[in-house]
């Protein structure tokens, strides 16, 4: 009996989490002010990198492409922003480690404003405007490192 719970709220879970992937960056395209929550699909990609679990990674990936699908961003941008932020900045938070809340937010921080700034070079380099600067800019920010304090 409890082996068959355990395997109903598993697949719950994966059922779960396969609509929040699939149907959440629809929900923002209609929603604006909906949060992202690249940063937490960042940090949960690259701690799927860290630990060799192939099911963070896939669910990760998903999610971004959907995202850049849905709100016609610019095409793996988000997953190279993360892949430097995990490349470049992420071997530094090494003294962090202990910290159970310090790493999330950090590496959830630098995803965010390393995106950012990917973005808005992105938007200079092309004549394009994908985004705005303004102070809705900090919610989804504000949301993302709340979010990663929880986890």
């Amino acid at each position: 009996m409890k082996r068959r719970n355990n395997y109903l709220r598993r697949s719950l879970l994966w059922i779960f989490v396969l609509f929040f992937v699939l149907f959440y960056p629809m929900l923002i395209s209609i929603y604006v002010f909906l949060p992202l929550f690249i940063g937490i699909m960042g940090y949960i990609l690259i701690l799927g990198i860290e630990r060799g679990k192939l099911s963070y990674i896939m669910i990760s990936l998903l999610y971004l492409i959907n995202l850049d699908i849905n709100l016609s961003l610019p095409f793996f941008l988000v997953s190279v922003a993360i892949l430097s932020v995990y490349i470049f900045l992420y071997p530094h938070f090494t003294y962090f480690r202990t910290c159970k809340v310090c790493t999330p937010f950090l590496t959830v921080l630098m995803i965010d404003l390393v995106y950012l700034g990917y973005i808005l070079a992105y938007d200079f380099v092309f004549q394009t405007e994908n985004i705005v600067l303004d102070d809705i800019l900090l919610y989804p920010l504000v949301v993302d490192l709340l979010v990663a304090v929880i986890i």
